[in-house]
């Protein structure tokens, strides 16, 4: 499995979402973080230059594949901090390795099953469409990303976004997407997570909506709730600073 070391310190483990690579998460983040943090950020399988494998891909299977990658890297427990599908995986790291896991974040996420509140039919459409070439696809996605009030105040926003160097082949969206839909969900064995756990949403997020992270919270004992207002799916790049101040403050808590 592919993946990038920053930083010293007590391990913190990056889970990125969606067809994104390990070098899609904020500087500003990445760089608070490994001023006392050792950052791990990797490609989920399928991303970048780790490979699919042969098993079917399933959050279970990234869950037990971020696992795999911590033994390696014989790394005992870490923070873990996931992003959307990514939140997904950590969810299911905490529950599956509770003793790996020092604290959680589950950032623009859900808990799957019927429990949970769905986006919009048109948004579920725009993220379906899988066809076009990946600058196609990225201009249909980033409204699900961005808010417009937030788009039509930062006109050149797309000019600070991550750089990244990799680009996933329409096959592994497939096959992340099947994996989504097919995901049994931890609604009901959240009440089992002991960690110390933030949940984190913006307030404008239209593709894993701020309800979907209050039931999380209610349902995970002694958990934060942090929501930012105007925040869309990806608010960790409209705020950066706010957003890595709080991530910062729960580490540290």
């Amino acid at each position: 499995m592919w993946r990038t070391m920053l930083g010293n310190g007590s391990p913190i483990l990056l889970i990125n979402g969606f067809s994104a690579p390990l070098d899609f998460w904020d500087p500003t983040l990445i760089s608070k973080l490994a001023s006392n943090h050792t950052v791990i950020t990797f490609d989920n399988r399928g991303i970048g230059n780790t490979t699919s494998g042969n098993n079917q891909f399933s959050i279970q299977q990234f869950a037990d594949d971020t696992s795999r990658l911590m033994e390696a890297l014989k790394i005992k427990k870490a923070d873990v901090m996931g992003w959307s599908m990514g939140g997904m995986i950590a969810q299911e790291v905490a529950l599956s390795n509770p003793d790996k896991v020092e604290k959680l974040i589950i950032y623009a996420s859900t808990c799957g099953t019927n429990q949970s509140v769905a986006p919009s039919p048109e948004v579920v459409d725009i993220f379906s469409n899988q066809s076009g070439n990946m600058m196609e696809m990225l201009q249909r996605f980033l409204p699900l990303l961005f808010p417009d009030h937030w788009r039509n105040s930062n006109p050149n926003f797309i000019q600070e976004l991550p750089k990244s160097s990799e680009v996933a082949p329409i096959e592994t969206l497939k096959l992340q997407t099947q994996a989504i839909i097919n995901w049994t969900g931890t609604c009901d064995r959240l009440g089992s997570i002991t960690q110390p756990t933030l949940v984190l949403v913006g307030t404008d997020d239209v593709l894993t909506v701020p309800a979907n992270s209050i039931l999380m919270a209610e349902k995970i004992p002694k958990s934060w709730l942090v929501q930012i207002k105007g925040g869309g799916h990806a608010m960790m790049m409209q705020y950066p600073d706010k957003f890595t101040n709080i991530v910062d403050t729960f580490l540290h808590s």
